[in-house]
């Protein structure tokens, strides 16, 4: 499927039209943490069947599927399956070989993966001061992580908490900002590196406000946005026109939640893709 694709319907129908599940009103476990308020790069929803066939990946392509919240499918040419924030609510509906996870609150990690996914990468070290590293090479995939703060349920700050997931595949880079709290340093750009495809919350609140994510975007210049972790239309919306607003960036809503990306079908310019899901 082509990256580029003819939008037929105005900015707020299309954005009020993409329904996205109250997530933030599922139950949690009394032991889990609720979501708290305060150029170097070297099908799909769950408990719902695909409403496309996924057709083989050529060489140089990449295909993500938005399963819901903050949980992407990415899959690689030798179809690697990786599942981003994998947790206990939504997941994908085929067995993983590489998951992620982060450490904010129950729906973006797990204490019990599924027997069976071959590597496990949370984004939290032991402690704060020793911050998960991950560099993984398996078949045609790299993966590895930059970590990042989050808020503490009483206020503070717990030091590596988040991670920043980058996916190297078809000579790609797909960065994953997971529960980001905080803009980047210029380290933790130069450690992450040239990005062509990024997926980041949009919820305004629980992450990072609107105008840090737009900085977020800017420095970090990926042609291709995919928004999550919204909790509803109107937080979508509200990101998406205060991006056209102040960047100038357009945007697609597309009618599936899987895309296939490239190099030679991404946009020579900064776009944000919509991928419908919850």
């Amino acid at each position: 499927m082509a990256l580029a694709m003819r939008l037929t319907v105005p900015v707020a129908a299309a954005l009020l039209a993409y329904s996205v599940a109250p997530v933030a009103t599922q139950p949690v476990p009394p032991s889990a943490k609720p979501e708290m308020m305060l150029e170097n790069c070297p099908g799909l929803i769950s408990s719902r069947k695909p409403r496309v066939v996924p057709a083989a990946l050529a060489g140089d392509q990449v295909r993500v599927s938005y399963i819901g919240h903050a949980t992407f499918l990415i899959e690689s040419p030798r179809l690697v399956r990786m599942a981003t924030d994998y947790n206990n609510y939504v997941r994908p509906p085929m067995l993983p070989d590489i998951v992620t996870m982060n450490h904010a609150h129950s729906t973006h990690y797990t204490d019990s993966p599924e027997p069976g996914i071959k590597h496990v990468l949370r984004g939290w070290g032991a402690s704060p001061d020793e911050p998960a590293r991950h560099d993984l090479h398996y078949q045609d995939v790299r993966v590895r992580n930059v970590p990042t703060n989050i808020r503490s349920w009483g206020g503070g700050t717990e030091r590596h908490g988040n991670s920043i997931f980058i996916f190297e595949i078809a000579n790609m880079c797909v960065a994953h900002l997971g529960h980001l709290h905080h803009t980047l340093t210029q380290t933790q750009l130069n450690e992450i590196g040239r990005i062509d495809a990024v997926m980041f919350p949009v919820d305004g609140g629980v992450t990072l406000d609107r105008e840090g994510m737009i900085d977020v975007l800017v420095a970090l210049k990926a042609p291709v946005m995919i928004p999550m972790h919204s909790f509803s239309a109107f937080s979508l919306n509200g990101f998406v026109q205060r991006a056209k607003e102040r960047e100038g960036w357009p945007f697609e809503v597309m009618d599936v939640p899987s895309v296939v990306l490239s190099k030679s079908t991404a946009p020579t310019a900064p776009k944000i893709l919509v991928l419908p899901g919850r």
